[in-house]
């Protein structure tokens, strides 16, 4: 994650002590899709879901015990995510669970199955956040996520969220299709009193992969992250937001880094200091994903990399696999025979960015997904510190 807010503006959020520590001994962030079931059917969802979806589960037990495991592995919190988390049954028992033992807890969802009792229930859950996808305004998101209504009913959940005394916030995905929504997100989020917001760059993975033209160009990308950095600016001088991220590209932060040495801006050093202890794309390192069946996944955008199953031996032991090839080049990206990458100026604060296993394991065939969108030039010269 990019905090632009932080960066840019100077801004502190909660998180900033996981995301900018350099005490590297803590365990991963771990996103548990706990069930596959989902009642919408969007068009960029990268596990698939529907609700067609049916297959097994870890049991109650088993999820308990899995979510013991994380604490043991020093895990600073877990996300449960989807398909839609809230269609689990025994979601509150888990969470339950989590609190009890003091495993912090997040979710994501896309709010349509937030009533005022189910907030009220998150609440005494002791959860830490609420995340609500949005894909845009009204039209757009129900029809990109295939259910009318849609977009009403993830606005009342987020409602009920905020009078249960929730911290909410809102999640959208960028693509071509809705590039050019970005500044009605930010004022929806004005409108209803969210004030945190997450933009992801799109992966193709599960459905998101027949979306191969929606992922944006390089110049629209670079129109996308201009306009959140102007926006994130105006909100926070006006004080209507707490964060503003970015997720899923490392070429965020040395284009915003760039962008602030034309600006000669008083923010710089420190900025990049920020990124440097961030480490850039931590992908297997510091972000796990574990399934609804328990296989563990270097993130929740692959499938087609297990690394072992938490009902079979313990996820420490299975994360903790020094002799897995992949997992040993996602945490020595020095190895990847890019050679742009690897001489670039920026390469120590992104890491080579995001990397993606392509579709054949045994062919080792890495991928940047979404792709780097500095232009050669930028990636050549030094920056003095």
């Amino acid at each position: 994650m990019i905090n632009v807010s932080k960066l840019y503006c100077g801004l502190g959020g909660r998180s900033d002590d996981l995301r900018y520590r350099r005490d590297r001994e803590v365990g991963p962030v771990v996103a548990y899709n706990c069930t596959r079931r989902c009642n919408l059917r969007c068009l960029h969802c990268y596990s698939a879901s529907d609700s067609g979806c049916g297959e097994y589960e870890m049991t109650t037990d088993q999820a308990k015990r899995f979510l013991g495991q994380l604490k043991d592995a020093k895990t600073p919190v877990c996300l449960f995510s989807g398909g839609e988390p809230l269609l689990r049954r025994d979601l509150f028992d888990l969470l339950g669970e989590a609190r009890r033992i003091g495993l912090p807890t997040v979710i994501s969802t896309n709010g349509t199955q937030i009533d005022a009792e189910v907030a009220r229930r998150l609440r005494e859950a002791n959860l830490r956040y609420v995340g609500v996808s949005l894909d845009g305004q009204e039209p757009f998101h129900d029809r990109f996520r295939q259910v009318k209504g849609s977009f009403q009913a993830a606005l009342v959940g987020i409602e009920h969220c905020r009078q249960a005394g929730l911290r909410t916030g809102l999640r959208f995905t960028i693509t071509q299709a809705n590039a050019d929504q970005v500044p009605a997100v930010f004022d929806i989020a004005r409108d209803i009193g969210v004030r945190r917001i997450c933009f992801y760059h799109l992966v193709r993975s599960g459905r998101a992969a027949q979306l191969q033209e929606q992922g944006p160009a390089r110049g629209q990308t670079r129109l996308v992250l201009d306009t959140i950095f102007d926006r994130t600016r105006e909100f926070v001088e006006r004080n209507m937001v707490d964060e503003v991220l970015t997720v899923g590209n490392h070429a965020d932060g040395p284009y915003l880094l760039l962008r602030m040495q034309r600006e000669n801006h008083p923010g710089f050093a420190q900025a990049q200091d920020l990124l440097l202890a961030n480490g850039g794309n931590r992908v297997g390192d510091k972000i796990a994903c574990v399934a609804w069946d328990g296989v563990v996944y270097p993130d929740q955008f692959w499938r087609n990399y297990p690394l072992g199953n938490v009902t079979e031996r313990p996820f420490k032991e299975i994360w903790s696999n020094t002799a897995d090839p992949v997992l040993t080049k996602l945490r020595n990206k020095d190895m990847f025979a890019d050679l742009r990458c690897l001489k670039c100026q920026w390469f120590r604060l992104c890491k080579g960015n995001y990397r993606f296993l392509d579709s054949d394991p045994a062919d080792v065939h890495w991928l940047n997904e979404p792709a780097c969108y500095l232009a050669d030039e930028e990636t050549g010269f030094t920056v003095s510190k």
